[in-house]
């Protein structure tokens, strides 16, 4: 007949060996840091779009998996996003003076407000939008990406 003390020791072996088992199941966890730099005023906020995939990027305030504003305090805004499965993102963001949360621009579409992308592609007339393809990098456990805002087209 088994002691209670190996009772003990058995349950106690079993219930660390099922903790084990679920952590093992459990999704990762990640961290993506956006780090926006070059931003040439103290007003307003950045805004930030994480995306999956190219639908909608950059310019839709819907396909996106993650967003988020925050208040401009210096030349450099920090936002980190929390529980993205590991995979390829892109972001965009906007330098948003009027807090509606998007990209303003004029007749022709071109920006009116700071703007910025993942991998920082050339913006122009010639090239158009970037593509997500151009735009993605990969998140794993803990990724940090810079963006330089621009304040108008590349030439």
């Amino acid at each position: 007949m088994m002691r209670i003390s190996q009772l003990r020791h058995l349950l106690l072996a079993s219930l660390l060996s099922l903790g084990c088992i679920s952590a093992v199941n459990a999704e990762p966890t990640t961290k993506l840091t956006v780090v926006v730099n070059g931003i040439r005023h103290q007003k307003g906020e950045i805004c930030f779009r994480v995306y999956a995939n190219e639908k909608g990027f950059p310019m839709s305030d819907t396909s996106e998996v993650q967003s988020g504003c925050k208040k401009i305090t210096g030349k450099s805004v920090t936002k980190s996003f929390y529980g993205l499965k590991p995979g390829k993102y892109a972001v965009a963001i906007v330098d948003d003076q009027n807090a509606n949360h998007k990209l303003d621009t004029d007749f022709f579409g071109i920006p009116k407000e700071g703007f910025g992308i993942s991998n920082n592609p050339t913006v122009s007339i010639q090239t158009g939008s970037p593509k997500f393809n151009k735009s993605s990098f990969t998140v794993n456990k803990n990724t940090t990406i810079n963006i330089s805002v621009k304040y108008s087209l590349d030439p």
